[in-house]
C-alpha cells in the first residue's frame, strides 16, 4: 500500500474501498472482504445509511482501529454549525467509534450558503481530537477558496468525481495549490461505458492487466487518493492489486486524452438536495 501524507502530517493510504450505494449488510459483508484483501481505509457517509455495517466490519475484522482509515461524511440537510455537531454525534454511534480518520462536508450545497458555518463545525470536531482529519467534498475552486479565506483551518483533503473521462485538472490544480489533497470517487466512471473504451482495452493488454486496473493505476501515478467501490470479492482485490506494474508517459498522456468534462454525478455548483 502506498500512503498520502495530509496536509497536517496524517498518513491516509491512496487506495481505499467505498460503500457508495451498498445496502447496510451488504456493506459490512463487503467491507469485511476488503479488510481481508489488505484494504485499510473505507469510506462511507451519512447518506449512505451504510455506517452501522461499515462498524461492525470494523470491529468483527480484529484489526486494530489504529491501523484503520475510516471516512464518513455530513449530508446537506445536516448543515449549519449546531446541526453538524449533532449529526457527527450521530454517526460516530453508528459507526460505534469515538472518532474517525477524516470526516467531510459532502457537497457545499451553494444555495444554503451554510458551508462556512459547517466548515468551523469542523474546526470544533477536530480540534476536540473526534477527527484525525476534516475535509470537504465536491467542492469547487469558488467554494474551496472562500473555506479557505474565511476560517481557520484549510480542508485536508477535496473528494471529487474524477475518472478519465472527467480528468478534472483544473480543480485538482486549486486543490493542490492550496495543499489540499485530491480523492477521486467514481474513479472507473460507473454507469459510462468507461471500462468498455477500446483505448483502455488496448493498455490492459499491453500490460496484461484489466481495464480497471489500468484506470486505478492513472490515478495512483497522477496522485490522487482513490476509492474504488464493489461488492464483488474478486473484483475488490482485484482492484487492490495496482501496485505491481506501471503506465508509462505515453500510456497517462493516452488516458488524460479521453476526457469529456463528462459527469456521472451532479454539478456541485447547482447541487443543493
Amino acid at each position: 500500500m502506498q500512503y498520502i501524507t495530509l496536509n497536517n502530517g496524517l498518513r491516509m493510504p491512496q487506495l481505499g474501498f467505498g460503500v457508495f450505494q451498498v445496502p447496510d449488510d451488504e456493506a459490512e459483508r463487503s467491507v469485511d472482504v476488503a479488510l481481508q484483501a489488505g484494504y485499510r481505509s473505507i469510506d462511507t457517509a451519512a447518506l449512505y445509511q451504510n455506517e452501522e455495517g461499515v462498524g461492525r466490519a470494523v470491529r468483527a475484522s480484529g484489526i486494530d482501529r489504529e491501523e484503520l482509515f475510516v471516512t464518513t461524511k455530513l449530508w446537506n440537510t445536516d448543515q449549519g454549525y449546531e446541526n453538524t455537531l449533532d449529526a457527527f454525534d450521530a454517526s460516530l454511534r453508528k459507526l460505534g467509534m469515538d472518532y474517525v480518520d477524516l470526516y467531510l462536508i459532502h457537497w457545499p450545497s451553494p444555495a444554503r450558503n451554510l458551508y462556512v458555518d459547517t466548515w468551523q463545525a469542523l474546526e470544533r470536531i477536530y480540534s476536540e481530537g473526534r477527527a484525525k482529519a476534516i475535509g470537504v467534498s465536491n467542492f469547487t475552486e469558488e467554494t474551496l477558496d472562500r473555506v479557505v479565506k474565511e476560517t481557520e483551518i484549510v480542508p485536508a483533503v477535496n473528494q471529487i468525481e474524477l475518472h478519465p473521462y472527467l480528468t478534472q485538472e483544473r480543480m485538482r490544480a486549486a486543490d493542490a495549490n492550496h495543499g489540499v489533497a485530491t480523492e477521486a470517487w467514481s474513479p472507473l466512471g460507473q454507469g459510462k461505458g468507461l471500462l468498455d473504451d477500446p483505448t483502455l482495452a488496448t493498455l490492459a493488454r499491453k500490460h496484461g492487466r484489466s481495464p480497471a486496473q489500468v484506470v486505478l493505476r492513472w490515478h495512483i501515478q497522477l496522485g490522487n487518493i482513490v476509492i474504488p467501490k464493489s461488492v464483488t470479492p474478486e473484483r475488490i482485490r482485484e482492484n487492490l492489486n495496482v501496485f505491481g506494474f506501471e503506465l508509462d508517459d505515453e500510456d497517462m498522456a493516452t488516458i488524460n486524452g479521453l476526457n469529456r468534462d463528462e459527469r456521472v454525478g451532479p454539478d456541485p455548483e447547482t447541487f443543493n438536495k
